[in-house]
């Protein structure tokens, strides 16, 4: 506290300096000025709402079947494309370090941590036998098919919902975690649901399904779109929007990180999240299926929830994997 005094009296005396150094007279301040509320990067206000591409009828959950068993750690069959990373030297994974337990840096020690994290880092203990060995690369929502589509990253593990739509750009894995949208708000404002938000704003980030589904929402709120889900926190705090709107799984870190704010209303979508693969790697795919197999087997992903959502989620099973 003390150091946050003297740092606070250092600036005013350095702004009183520089404003009286010049000899210049101040300048009047109109009465009607006002300073604008700052806003985080690449707010759109209101948001573009793209429309869904033509797709298929399909089971999102449903991916490819794992073969056998999975190859021992370092020892890859090859010409797959496990083989190849393991030539690489590492897995590759794109994930969101701005998304508290799920991927985010710890404030002590400056690493990323989380539960998508953790998935990751299995990934990486089933192809080398040492789960450290990730190249993690933080991306934006939008961002996710893209680098999939490039082949920049191995995988993405970014809480990516499944649809019809994105199994004809990328493919996923089973589900490894189920989920919602609702909303959060501020708390004591008498939202209680999408009913309540009838030409209010309304955030999500950009690229996901949330945009949509909030743009479809009967009452017509008005969807904004930001870069980060933690964006929207901010906006929400500093009452540019009247909520936010995303899987209530991302919004119960939102509401641990600002006890002021709750989830609220009854689920307007249901949100499967899977891992994102390059399309073509379908050993990759099920190689991928193979490690969740396991995890959901040996406790794994039992221990990995537990430790970072169920204080905040309540107990879970994990879903239960759906193959063509």
């Amino acid at each position: 506290m003390r150091m946050t005094r003297v740092a606070a009296t250092l600036l005013l005396v350095t702004l009183a300096a520089g404003c009286g150094s010049s000899g210049e007279a101040a300048r009047p301040v109109a009465a009607d000025a006002t300073a604008a509320v700052p806003r985080p990067v690449n707010v759109q206000d209101p948001a573009d709402v793209p429309s869904a591409a033509p797709a298929p009828n399909c089971d999102p959950r449903a991916s490819l079947r794992p073969r056998g068993t999975l190859p021992a750690p370092g020892a890859m069959p090859s010409g797959t494309s496990m083989a190849r990373i393991a030539a690489n030297g590492r897995l590759v994974v794109g994930i969101d370090q701005n998304a508290y337990l799920f991927g985010f840096r710890d404030p002590e020690s400056g690493e990323l941590v989380g539960f998508e994290i953790d998935m990751a880092r299995e990934v990486a203990r089933a192809i080398f036998g040492d789960p450290g060995k990730v190249q993690f690369r933080a991306i934006t929502t939008a961002d996710r098919i893209p680098v999939l589509q490039r082949r920049e990253v191995d995988m993405v593990i970014r809480t990516m919902t499944m649809t019809c739509e994105r199994w004809q750009q990328v493919a996923f894995s089973t589900e490894y975690i189920a989920s919602r949208q609702r909303l959060l708000v501020r708390k004591g404002e008498g939202i209680k649901d999408f009913a309540d938000l009838g030409n209010r704003k309304v955030c999500a980030t950009r690229g996901s399904t949330s945009i949509r589904t909030i743009a479809a929402q009967p009452s017509k709120p008005v969807p904004v779109s930001t870069d980060s889900t933690l964006d929207c926190l901010v906006l929400l705090q500093q009452r540019q929007v009247d909520a936010v709107s995303t899987i209530d799984i991302l919004l119960a870190g939102l509401a641990a990180q600002d006890p002021t704010t709750e989830v609220i209303g009854a689920p307007v979508s249901d949100e499967p999240a899977g891992i994102g693969i390059p399309k073509e790697n379908e050993d990759m795919v099920r190689f991928v299926n193979g490690v969740l197999e396991k995890m959901r087997a040996d406790g794994t992903w039992t221990r990995v929830y537990d430790k970072w959502l169920r204080s905040r989620l309540g107990p879970a099973s994990p879903p239960v994997a759906v193959y063509r």
